[in-house]
């Protein structure tokens, strides 16, 4: 009995090994079974051989990291393509998540138009006072290498047709050559280091390889190949020659090259994503000389005692008989552009009034420059859009400058199979804060409303004597895109399909009839059922209330008013230009950024006063 009571424990023991030993051996058994069982094309590859994981980002067949555990380098290329994608989406709005979904149903009609799948978190409806863009995409599309640039597009908006552009071409055939020589090298690597009779070749593939992903490392054209290349490449050469006469298993050469295949895919995505993104960071962040400009005549303003000139001109402000002209803008430069090119080409410029309504944050600037910059016998007054009291619901809730929206819309016939037949194009309409031009301007009858991106070349008095026909808004229509097209976008609501998107940029309102109809509170009421509903974000749900507020209220004004897309079109006939009476910079190429059009900027620049102190001071030059 006393032996037995020992005995008893030390079996248990021995049992516990036992099934944890049996466990071990089952999980060995499984690992090769999922590979076996093809789950592992969802995976990265890992390192075929020790010098793989020491090879640069910059090589064109490592991803992102120089980490020396496998699973650590997938980690980090996931949290940086996560990091880029979150980034790229920031800086637009995003369209309601069920409109992809929805506009499946939609294949039977004509024509498609939805927006890109991207999540954004809900802004408050007071933060905008940027320029936005957003992107609304078709339903679906084939993905073809000859059709890749309108893919492009698509998906990255004008940052392709900038790229396209600008793309130089790449005397690198020598370097593509070493790159097609690696792959293969690598490929086959694995399979010869495990054959023991194959040392030699193995260490002689090894060397090549490392001496290739040396020379890769630093090279990216041919003209900065080390000397004797051309020996080293047929050394590989010769050496992959012998490593595909060595009976291997195909089945691991045919896995290591889909494995570099998708690394190389994963990078080239990643470098396309990062690219976009510091796109749209350079068109959408201020550049530096012109926030040097708002800092320096903010500064400025407030050297002198008093700049305050209202009471003197009050009058004039007030005055329904003159000719008024609203923009909303925070960019001092543009807005001076737009109102000297308005002036220059006037013939009566004392009865032109121009409202600018800009930010807290803009304001004093604003003040100061057009305090100490007259345009011929125009009158320009500045408010700052947060101080003004206006004593309703939908006013004080609106009361946060916000510029006109931008969107890219592209769209193709349901039956058409091709990425050629996809057209792509750029609309801008009103934003929340022009809904509250008829409480803010209340003694007038009529304005036109300037954006801060476009130059007038030609004189404006004719608008003054239109006939609306009873209409509110008086726009170019863009016929191009039609309501039908946006239909699942715009919801259940009530609309004429044949009607056309009209454009911001120049625009007449008659705030007579806008007040009998009172479209604000339309616009404001549209606003709320779709956030209620939770479709979408506050600047996308501004463009599709601005369409639906405005339906049958629409004057068409002649297309010889306005030519559209300097911000976006390279293809401009030059005679059209010239012959425009107001040009537009919709898109994200403004003429003041660097990365503006390059054959387009003159026509802005030379309204400009290049000889400026405070300009020369900042270093503003676009």
């Amino acid at each position: 009995m006393k032996g037995s009571s020992y005995t008893l424990p030390a079996k248990r023991r021995w049992r516990g090994l036992v099934i944890a030993v049996l466990g071990l051996v089952f999980l060995s058994m499984l690992v090769p079974l999922v590979f076996l069982l093809g789950l592992h094309n969802g995976f990265h590859s890992t390192a075929g051989y020790t010098t793989e994981q020491q090879t640069s980002a910059s090589n064109g067949f490592r991803v992102y990291s120089q980490h020396d555990s496998a699973n650590t380098r997938n980690q980090s290329e996931q949290e940086k393509s996560t990091h880029v994608d979150d980034l790229i989406r920031r800086l637009g709005p995003t369209l309601p998540k069920d409109f992809r979904r929805n506009s499946v149903k939609e294949a039977e009609n004509k024509t498609i138009g939805f927006p890109v799948p991207t999540d954004l978190p809900k802004p408050h409806p007071k933060t905008n006072n940027t320029r936005t863009s957003g992107i609304v995409e078709v339903a679906e599309y084939i993905k073809d290498n000859s059709e890749s640039e309108k893919l492009c597009e698509i998906k990255f908006g004008s940052y392709c047709l900038w790229r396209q552009e600008h793309g130089e071409k790449m005397k690198d055939s020598i370097v593509k050559k070493l790159k097609d020589k690696l792959y293969v090298a690598r490929a086959y690597f694995p399979s010869i280091a495990k054959l023991p009779a194959h040392d030699k070749l193995s260490r002689e593939l090894k060397q090549n390889i490392q001496e290739f992903e040396r020379i890769l490392s630093e090279t990216t054209t041919d003209t900065d190949l080390p000397p004797q290349v051309e020996k080293k490449l047929h050394k590989m050469e010769g050496t992959i020659a012998r490593a595909k006469s060595v009976t291997v298993d195909c089945n691991n050469v045919d896995k290591k090259f889909r494995q570099l295949v998708d690394l190389t895919e994963d990078e080239a995505n990643f470098h396309m994503k990062q690219s976009a993104f510091l796109y749209q960071l350079a068109v959408q962040t201020m550049p530096k000389s012109l926030h040097c400009l708002s800092m320096r005549l903010t500064v400025e303003y407030f050297r002198y005692p008093s700049l305050n000139t209202e009471q003197s001109l009050a009058e004039k402000y007030l005055n329904p008989t003159l000719h008024h002209y609203v923009i909303f803008s925070n960019n001092v430069l543009a807005t001076s552009v737009v109102i000297n090119s308005t002036v220059t080409h006037a013939k009566e410029s004392g009865i032109q009034v121009f409202h600018i309504l800009t930010d807290k944050q803009n304001y004093f600037a604003m003040k100061l420059w057009f305090f100490r910059n007259t345009y011929k016998e125009a009158t320009v007054q500045v408010l700052n859009i947060e101080d003004l009291d206006l004593n309703d619901h939908y006013s004080r809730t609106l009361l946060h400058l916000s510029l006109p929206e931008e969107f890219c819309v592209s769209f193709r016939s349901a039956d058409k199979l091709s990425m050629t037949q996809i057209r792509t194009e750029y609309i801008s309409v009103f934003s929340h804060s022009h809904y509250l031009l008829p409480k803010i301007f209340q003694t007038l009858d009529k304005v036109v409303v300037l954006d801060d991106d476009m130059i007038v070349q030609q004189d404006l008095s004719p608008l003054w004597s239109l006939d609306m026909e009873g209409k509110v808004n008086g726009a170019v229509q863009f016929c191009t895109v039609r309501l039908s097209q946006l239909k699942n976008y715009l919801g259940e609501n009530n609309f004429d399909g044949n009607s056309c998107a009209w454009m911001s940029g120049l625009n007449v309102i008659d705030l007579v009839k806008w007040r009998e109809r009172d479209l604000t509170k339309t616009f404001w009421r549209l606003v709320q059922e779709h956030l209620s509903m939770g479709e979408g974000l506050f600047e996308a749900v501004t463009l599709r209330a601005s369409l639906l507020t405005f339906q049958g209220l629409v004057h068409a004004l002649d297309d010889a008013w306005v030519l559209s897309g300097l911000g976006h079109d390279y293809g401009l006939d030059i005679q059209v230009i010239r012959k425009a009476a107001v040009l537009h910079f919709n898109g994200n190429m403004k003429p003041w950024l660097e990365l503006g059009i390059p054959q387009y900027r003159g026509y802005w620049k030379k309204f400009l006063n290049q000889e400026n102190q405070f300009l020369s001071d900042c270093n503003v030059n676009p």
